[in-house]
């Protein structure tokens, strides 16, 4: 680990507090409350929503008075907060953590907008956000940052810093925001388990409290609105619906927890404040104007159960089709049939120029071993590969709908992808067999991946790939215009240096009409 971060934490810990240069004030607790910092998320052409959680002490989360605080905030057109759009009073309640959420209405489509908290005297940080488009406008550009997969104990954030400076629009974050368990503990003579696992709502709240002390992921939380989604470690590894890896028959209660967390720390639009966490819909959609709209997916809460898990366990493993009959079952679904048919109906409605499916896990084909013959191939069932059913009602679905240009962000296998799907994903591209969709799957802010070399076998071996890198942690920035979409897969020299220079590891573009990548 990074020896300023080690510092840090080690400060932390001793003070029992984060104190950040500016702004000052304690307020009415005995240390300062914003300590994880503001975001902004789920932006609307008149509407955006600001969060923050009141807590003094990060990693105590106790020796924050059980009472419902008052909290204010403010909303103005310049960072000195001369020029005051709106203004008001929200409850932070012990009940949800003490987490804030406003959904700031009436603003101007399209304007960068400031906001801050305020409890008693104390003044919480500054974060910028901004509106999306009016609907009928078509932006000349939209930079878009995309980011996964942040594993505390495997690096620094730096990523965050370059994301901070890079000044997007807008940032997606596809998953794994947190992991469920703490670091890897080494057993003789070469097993690991896995240690510090979370289990209850307090274990989970207090793992985001962890995570959002970190000053660079809370400068890129500063400098833009997130459109978020979540993968299978803000719950539990490769857990699928109901089900996880122990086959816990109580396992939808720790799931509720998790969502619950999930929504404490995160600017989510939802229609009221939730009150059954057990089943919280956050499959969602937001348009930037007529130039693109984002079709966020859970691919976790509705899919069926993983096909021919290990014996006595759930979760994924790799199979043939030919030992593993269920991978092809017509019923096995991703989405579930509801998120199916919203999904459909926003395709085909979609005035967009562009359609960004931002999802989790990598969707072009991937077989682990050489494909000989259609039917052939090794696949990881925890992914798009364990539900080829399914994806293939998705490519037809993308075909037949016509909306104009798909493309598919991804994460979660901490690697960067560039891909091109065709309407029948086992089979190579031909004219019976058109691109319908352009993908690129981002790498992870730290999460580990496997040796480059393996990956290079993978694009070898695999037609819809056709570039690969694990070896690098960092973010992909999209620059989305009318006319195109370029993508920069942006790679940190040594994610164990928060001071870590990033450099372009790849480049790609995609022309309106024209599916398929181009190199940059």
């Amino acid at each position: 680990m990074d020896e300023q971060r080690r510092i840090f934490l080690g400060a932390l810990a001793a003070l029992g507090t984060f104190q950040p240069e500016q702004p000052k004030g304690v307020g009415p607790l005995a240390a300062y409350p914003f300590s994880l910092g503001v975001a902004s998320g789920s932006p609307l052409p008149n509407a955006v929503v600001i969060w923050t959680r009141v807590l003094q002490h990060p990693l105590d989360a106790t020796t924050t008075p059980p009472l419902a605080f008052s909290v204010r905030w403010e909303m103005a057109e310049d960072d000195n907060f001369r020029r005051i759009v709106a203004k008001g009073t929200a409850s932070a309640p012990p009940e949800l953590a003490h987490s804030v959420h406003v959904d700031v209405t009436g603003l101007r489509p399209d304007r960068w907008y400031w906001y801050r908290f305020m409890l008693g005297d104390a003044v919480s940080p500054v974060g910028r956000t901004r509106t999306a488009p009016a609907a009928d406008a078509m932006p000349s550009t939209l930079k878009l940052a995309v980011a996964s997969c942040q594993h505390w104990e495997f690096g620094t954030y730096a990523a965050h810093r370059h994301i901070a400076a890079a000044a997007p629009d807008l940032v997606a974050f596809l998953g794994d925001y947190i992991y469920e368990w703490g670091p890897y503990q080494l057993q003789h003579p070469k097993s690991a388990v896995r240690v510090s696992e979370c289990f209850t709502l307090a274990d989970y709240r207090a793992r985001y409290a962890q995570y959002k002390t970190d000053p660079q992921l809370q400068a890129a939380h500063h400098a833009a609105p997130w459109i978020v989604t979540w993968d299978d470690h803000e719950v539990a590894n490769d857990y699928g619906n109901d089900r996880d890896e122990r086959l816990n028959p109580r396992f939808i209660e720790r799931r509720a927890a998790a969502y619950q967390a999930f929504y404490e720390h995160m600017p989510l639009r939802l229609s009221s404040t939730p009150t059954d966490f057990a089943h919280l819909r956050i499959f969602q959609r937001y348009d930037w104007g007529r130039l693109a709209r984002f079709h966020v997916l859970d691919d976790r809460q509705y899919r069926a159960y993983h096909a021919c898990p290990p014996k006595g366990r759930g979760g994924s493993s790799s199979v043939t089709p030919r030992d593993c009959p269920a991978l092809l079952d017509r019923g096995r679904s991703m989405l579930g049939k509801e998120q199916e048919q919203w999904l459909a109906q926003g395709l085909s409605a979609s005035p967009a120029r562009w359609n960004i499916l931002a999802q989790q896990t990598l969707m072009a084909q991937n077989s682990q071993v050489p494909v000989v013959k259609e039917g052939d191939g090794r696949f990881w069932t925890d992914g798009w590969d364990g539900y080829p059913v399914a994806r293939q009602r998705l490519m037809d679905t993308l075909y037949t709908s016509r909306a104009s240009n798909p493309l598919v962000l991804s994460g979660d296998v901490h690697s960067f992808f560039a891909g091109e799907l065709a309407r029948n994903p086992s089979r190579p591209r031909s004219a019976g067999n058109p691109l319908v969709a352009t993908e690129f799957c981002g790498t992870s802010v730290t999460s580990p991946s496997r040796p480059q070399a393996r990956t290079e076998e993978y694009v070898r071996m695999n037609h819809a790939i056709k570039y690969g890198r694990s070896d690098k942690r960092g973010y992909m920035l999209l620059t989305i215009t009318p006319a195109d979409t370029t993508a920069h897969f942006l790679a940190l020299d040594d994610v164990h240096n928060s001071a870590s220079a990033i450099a372009r590891a790849a480049g790609f573009v995609v022309r309106n009409g024209q599916p398929g990548l181009r190199k940059t």
